[in-house]
């Protein structure tokens, strides 16, 4: 897909962040836009920046996790629009708690909506975007779809499963040449509102810090802005890229895990010792 002139692009969690970015980046290239949120106040946010805009824009309150809910997405999509040629299964949350710790309540909550809406954003959207002979299938994963953290268990866990799905999926929509494709997008720290709005549960021993802590150290860390992670990811499609590492510490992590594939879980756990001594 060179040109995104005239499609229509679906994008979930597209109230803040990301999926905000995203959209408005492809209101300015001609795009047509499906835009959903669970929170509806985020939604009439992003509702409001695309307004200057030549594009045709739907917005849909839409909890992922709901497939009954993702699936009437999908057909309002087709109806209001006349076609879908791009989804972007992007809404997510986060979960600070240890394995001992964690409870089934939160585990289910972050896998519910961080892996199985990406599912359910797929399927539905999949048939429809073949119908078009031309589309797009982005799945969000992340830098820790690529490396395991401590207190990460659960978001590691939803986001390699987003990457085992997804190269899965791109290798089957290849071998059907049937004009649609895939991609995993892998972000790094991101300026977005994700560990703000997380579940922080047990994290006994190894705590870093209250949740207000984390908050802070990701603000401090995070480098990338969400508009130049909406134009890495635009520019990995137009190339049809398999992966997308967005921000230079999303690479570095890669590139640790390639050249360490087990030895950069020590280098963790020296960190995380150190920062427990800062508390």
């Amino acid at each position: 897909m060179k040109s995104f002139s005239g499609k229509v692009a679906a994008i979930t969690g597209a109230g803040s962040g990301i999926g905000q970015a995203t959209a408005i980046a492809l209101a300015q290239e001609g795009c047509h836009l499906a835009i959903s949120d669970i929170n509806r106040a985020s939604l009439d946010d992003t509702l409001e920046r695309l307004s200057g805009y030549p594009v045709k824009v739907s917005a849909h309150v839409v909890d992922v996790s709901d497939r009954d809910a993702v699936y009437r997405y999908a057909e309002e999509t087709v109806s209001e629009h006349g076609k879908a040629n791009i989804i972007m299964n992007n809404a997510g949350v986060g979960l600070g708690e240890t394995v001992e710790n964690m409870s089934y309540d939160n585990f289910e909550w972050l896998m519910n909506i961080n892996f199985w809406g990406v599912v359910y954003g797929t399927k539905a959207f999949l048939p429809h975007l073949k119908h078009t002979g031309e589309g797009h299938i982005i799945n969000i994963s992340s830098v820790f779809g690529i490396i395991g953290v401590p207190t990460q268990s659960a978001y590691n866990a939803a986001k390699f499963a987003v990457r085992g799905f997804t190269e899965s999926l791109r290798e089957e929509l290849e071998i059907e040449r049937c004009g649609v494709s895939a991609t995993s997008v892998h972000p790094g720290g991101v300026k977005t509102n994700i560990a703000k709005n997380s579940r922080m549960g047990e994290m006994g021993a190894i705590s870093i810090g209250s949740k207000e802590d984390i908050t802070d150290l990701f603000e401090k860390i995070a480098m990338t802005t969400p508009e130049s992670a909406a134009r890495t990811i635009l520019a990995g499609v137009r190339k049809n890229r398999r992966r997308i590492l967005v921000g230079a510490d999303a690479a570095v992590m890669d590139t640790a895990q390639r050249l360490m594939p087990t030895g950069y879980q020590r280098v963790l756990e020296t960190l995380f010792r150190m920062q427990r001594g800062k508390k």
